[in-house]
């Protein structure tokens, strides 16, 4: 009875190893708040597709590409192609964009004014001061009639390039990370969605927003020899699936769009 029970074991437990050596382990990189929650979802989903996704957080945008460029990471999902175009341009990463996955509308936030409008002349705003999201900040502000900026300097404008200031303001340019707490000493700061939200900032309650634009889609990357991989695939799949749009529409009530 000993030797039956022996090899009834034996025989439940023979396909396990196999069972584990079929989950492919990914670390994906993302930095805290919507772009981590979001990958909290998508693990489920991917596991059930044979990854299992090892979800590592960020505090800042300059670390993820480096470690995904030296093999610390097998993907990030965190940036929009105009950062990653930059950091590629500047640091030259053999790391590419293998698939769009959600918008973030930036934000202008202030505690001590209800509208823009209340900002006063000479009033201080606090920008990213990398160039993307920094230029991206300006735009904005553009867009809404605030500043003008010089002809023809696309994505990545800077404080330079400002042609009228009619309220003059005074522009300073902090760690995008750090642009919530710079809330507390600044008229107002424009804020990526993604630090809003882990700072618990509602981005309904900001006095500009900007309007949704392709450009600033965000991405799923990879190093460029393993864009054509099969697991890559399969995480792009398990991203852009109908339970995870599902679940950034109803958690984060239109403060993050879906692309697909």
């Amino acid at each position: 009875m000993l030797r039956t029970l022996t090899l009834a074991v034996l025989l439940a437990t023979a396909g396990l190893p196999a069972l584990a050596q079929s989950q492919q382990r990914l670390r994906v990189g993302v930095t805290p708040g919507p772009h981590a929650q979001i990958l909290e979802a998508v693990k489920p989903i991917a596991a059930k597709r044979g990854l299992d996704l090892q979800v590592v957080e960020f505090s800042d945008y300059v670390v993820p590409n480096e470690a995904l460029s030296s093999g610390e990471l097998e993907a990030n999902s965190f940036q929009h192609q105009p950062y990653l175009d930059n950091q590629k341009a500047d640091r030259g990463y053999k790391i590419e964009s293998v698939a769009q996955t959600v918008n973030f509308p930036m934000g202008v936030y202030s505690k001590r004014h209800k509208s823009f409008d209340a900002v006063p002349a000479g009033g201080t705003v606090a920008i990213p001061n990398d160039p993307t999201n920094g230029g991206r900040a300006l735009l904005l502000l553009q867009d809404k009639g605030l500043i003008k900026l010089k002809s023809n300097v696309g994505f990545k404008p800077s404080v330079a390039d400002i042609t009228e200031n009619a309220k003059r303001l005074r522009i300073i340019e902090v760690d995008a990370a750090q642009t919530p707490r710079s809330l507390d000493d600044v008229d107002a700061a424009a804020v990526n969605t993604n630090y809003a939200t882990a700072a618990g900032l509602k981005p309904a309650d900001a006095i500009l927003k900007e309007e949704p634009k392709g450009p600033y889609v965000n991405v799923i990357a990879v190093r460029s020899a393993d864009k054509d991989k099969p697991w890559v695939a399969t995480l792009v799949e398990s991203y852009r699936s109908p339970e995870v749009k599902a679940f950034i529409e109803s958690k984060f009530s239109g403060a993050v769009l879906t692309s697909w």
